[in-house]
């Protein structure tokens, strides 16, 4: 097995990425997504670093794994946590710690950006195989609740 390179993702990236969230929202949620608004909603973080930043982990050349990067300011901590999003390891590279290197690749990252004060996620409350892993790698389950008011007119959960 050859090693794990971790980089920003390109344009380049775009095809597999939108074929990794499709695949990941299928395969967590029941959600089938909308290619188009998917594809244009990856085009625009990679476009645009304001929007977030995608990590790719690669192996020969080949992405097997990817990480979005979004902000959120807390004046609470007078810091930035960074959301972590789209997540997704391919099925051929599972159980080879490409999301642990990852993580960790990131977490680094975070650590020596000065105003970085943690990360954060959401997860699906039936995934249970994620949750272990984010246990893992040292995350702790807060007490909030994620609520929301969505007008995008994408598919409800399990939709």
């Amino acid at each position: 097995m050859s090693a794990l390179s971790i980089s920003p993702a390109t344009t380049a990236d775009a095809e597999t990425i939108v074929a990794n969230n499709a695949a990941m929202a299928l395969e967590t949620e029941g959600r089938r997504l909308d290619a188009g608004v998917l594809a244009r909603g990856v085009q625009r973080v990679l476009s645009d670093p304001a929007r977030g930043v995608y990590y790719a982990a690669r192996r020969g050349g080949t992405v097997v794994g990817q990480m979005l990067i979004t902000r959120e300011w807390s004046d609470w901590r007078d810091g930035w946590f960074w959301w972590i999003q789209s997540v997704y390891v391919s099925p051929s590279a599972r159980g080879e710690g490409v999301y642990r290197e990852l993580h960790a690749w990131v977490e680094r990252l975070a650590r020596e950006t000065p105003g970085v004060c943690g990360l954060r996620l959401y997860v699906d409350a039936q995934n249970r195989r994620a949750q272990k892993v984010y246990r893992a790698m040292g995350m702790t389950q807060t007490d909030y609740l994620l609520f929301e008011t969505d007008w995008s007119g994408a598919p409800p959960h399990g939709g």
